[in-house]
């Protein structure tokens, strides 16, 4: 299992875009798989950098880590567009990038002005869209939900790897059927083991597509004190269990807050949870590092240790 990290850039850094691009470059010395910068979608109170052009930048200095997008939200994004982006970066970092897309929440999507109708049959057209435009291939689709016509060639761009955000039984169908995998948020080793690994593995098996990637992203706190960072993490992302995709994912971790779910302990527990995860078959674990910023560098230097 290869051990990545989830870069969480502060907008309203003074630093500007060094602040999102310094944590990337340092993953990168030391050692880490890859670099994801996720990419919320512009609601009020949020001014996020965007992520496939920090990538891009970031790639100057960080020249081995892999990178990719956990993830673009498709609603705000047209398949074309996204497609001409993506090739671009991919082309700026040497072939480096995976694109990481997905549907968000209903009150994200909604904010915006769109419908959250049937999310699946969404991103199923969004698919049919995006992957033979980042394969450079000329399109001509209208459907219920997207029309689009055109090509995008870029000579010398090949296409991302591509993996979506699902946790439920028809999108891990979708993921498993279009693209190379998943990449999950708040799911457990439990709900990973016993829902999502066996449901994508199924629906790639029955497209003939080869085993996906599982790649599993929580928040990871080495420490002494695991019941106060439990108490801090459920805090922070209260508002996470209250969506339905993550509340059922909860659900089936059997889980009350995302607290629950979350790497924490001392080096000892913490590496036995990863290895567990390694066991029950996640290709890659994408560790947030939180708590106070002793506990976030004591975080950083032991997973970047760690050889699962």
């Amino acid at each position: 299992m290869h051990l990545s990290v989830m870069a969480m850039p502060d907008p309203n850094d003074p630093r500007g875009l060094s602040a999102v691009t310094e944590p990337i470059v340092d993953a990168d010395r030391a050692g880490f798989h890859r670099a994801w910068l996720p990419q919320l979608p512009p609601l009020a109170g949020m001014a996020p950098w965007d992520a496939l052009t920090a990538l891009t930048v970031a790639a100057r200095d960080a020249g081995r880590i892999r990178f990719g997008t956990g993830v673009v939200v498709a609603y705000t994004q047209h398949p074309l567009a996204l497609a001409r982006q993506a090739l671009t970066t991919n082309a700026a970092t040497g072939g480096r990038l995976t694109l990481g897309i997905g549907v968000s929440h209903p009150f994200m999507v909604e904010a915006l002005g769109y419908s959250y109708e049937k999310p699946v049959a969404f991103l199923r057209e969004y698919l049919e869209v995006l992957l033979p435009a980042l394969a450079g291939e000329p399109v001509d689709h209208h459907g219920r939900h997207i029309t689009a016509v055109g090509q995008v060639t870029l000579a010398g761009a090949p296409a991302p790897r591509l993996v979506t955000a699902a946790l439920g039984p028809r999108m891990l169908d979708l993921a498993g059927e279009l693209t190379d995998g998943t990449i999950t948020s708040w799911a457990g080793p439990n709900a990973l083991e016993k829902h999502i690994i066996p449901g994508i593995t199924r629906a790639a098996a029955r497209s003939g597509r080869p085993a996906p990637q599982v790649i599993a992203g929580l928040p990871v706190v080495v420490t002494t004190d695991p019941d106060h960072a439990r108490e801090q993490l459920a805090t922070r992302f209260e508002m996470a269990s209250q969506t339905p995709a993550y509340g059922a994912v909860l659900a089936k971790e059997g889980a009350s807050t995302v607290g629950d779910v979350c790497v924490v302990g001392d080096e000892t527990h913490v590496e036995r949870q990863l290895r567990r995860l390694s066991e029950i078959g996640v290709t890659e674990f994408v560790a947030s590092p939180h708590g106070d910023a002793a506990q976030a560098a004591r975080t950083i230097e032991f997973l970047s240790s760690l050889r699962l």
